[in-house]
């Protein structure tokens, strides 16, 4: 593909557009307004396919992604086309970026139905744009991926088949010993990594490995139930979120999925992984909170329906 930059005739905005990899963006202020001036709920850019049934729902969160996401988006699509799915769509979170991204994705929505765009106003971590867009989704099943890429997408497959055969929860693993051959990953943060994974068994005895891949993909049910419970909005909201949904006795499956590092992460090694662990001892707590109000959720369900029978019967 060229890096030519094409411009529409039927264009009121005055976006430039480009190919799926182009580089070079030039948004007008009219429509930056526009998006600004809306809540996030609001601000879903691309949703043609409101109406149509959806099998498989891809939730990718964003924080200045503008060089990382658009090739991701072309293999998403790729594979998505290659697909007899009923229905699939995909919803980029915009968290607050400053490059780009928004641009890139809503521009690109205007010519790919399946795409959708919701922004933050501001930058709230990858826990509360993963949280908006579960929330946010229609599709049976509902994965979010990384917008790096670092697992391919063709690997939801196996995730799926987690799922169809039983499972509530499939879980892409780095750590299982079998894939190790399938991992390309720095040194430093191979080991920072093994090592907030043996912290964090021993604080929320959690039994998944690998907790921090970012591709993970639940039932529609389970998925909405459990992004309610789990408001952590930084890196720790993956662990939260698997220590939470073993405590309601969901069903995991870890599956082995290959994984590359990809230049360019937001995540800083020392800063992060520290600051990561010294959240743990808030952990216990807040999974038990979640826990409280999901069994007193429960038990207002339980007696709403218990009165609406009751009243019924009267």
């Amino acid at each position: 593909m060229s890096d030519e930059i094409h411009r529409t005739d039927h264009n009121p905005l005055g976006i430039v557009k480009s190919n799926l990899f182009g580089s070079q963006y030039d948004s007008s202020a009219l429509k930056d307004q526009y998006l600004s001036s809306r809540s996030a709920e609001e601000r879903r850019i691309g949703v043609e396919v409101q109406n149509s049934i959806v099998e498989l729902s891809l939730i990718i969160p964003a924080f200045n992604e503008s060089s990382r996401l658009p090739p991701f988006l072309q293999s998403v699509l790729d594979h998505m086309s290659s697909l007899s799915l009923e229905g699939f769509e995909v919803i980029v979170v915009d968290d607050g970026s400053t490059d780009s991204t928004a641009n890139y994705v809503s521009t690109l929505a205007e010519t790919w139905p399946q795409l959708s765009l919701i922004r933050h106003d501001r930058n709230q971590g990858k826990g509360a744009a993963v949280r908006t867009g579960v929330l946010a989704a229609r599709g049976r099943f509902i994965l979010f991926a990384d917008a790096d890429g670092a697992t391919p997408i063709e690997d939801e497959m196996k995730l799926r088949k987690a799922i169809e055969t039983g499972a509530d929860i499939a879980v892409g693993s780095r750590l299982i010993a079998d894939n190790l051959h399938a991992i390309r990953r720095n040194r430093l943060r191979s080991i920072g990594g093994r090592l907030y994974a043996f912290l964090l068994h021993r604080f929320l005895r959690v039994s998944v490995q690998d907790t921090q891949c970012g591709f993970k993909m639940f039932r529609k049910d389970v998925g909405e139930r459990l992004f309610r419970l789990c408001d952590t909005d930084g890196f720790l909201f993956d662990a939260h979120l698997i220590a939470i949904a073993e405590a309601l006795q969901f069903r995991i499956v870890e599956v082995p999925v290959r994984w590359t590092e990809i230049p360019g992460s937001k995540f800083r090694l020392f800063r992060d992984t520290w600051r990561m662990i010294a959240g743990l001892f808030a952990s216990r707590t807040i999974v038990k909170r979640a826990v409280e109000i999901d069994r007193l959720d429960s038990h207002s369900s339980e007696s709403y329906h218990r009165r609406s029978v009751d009243d019924r019967k009267s």
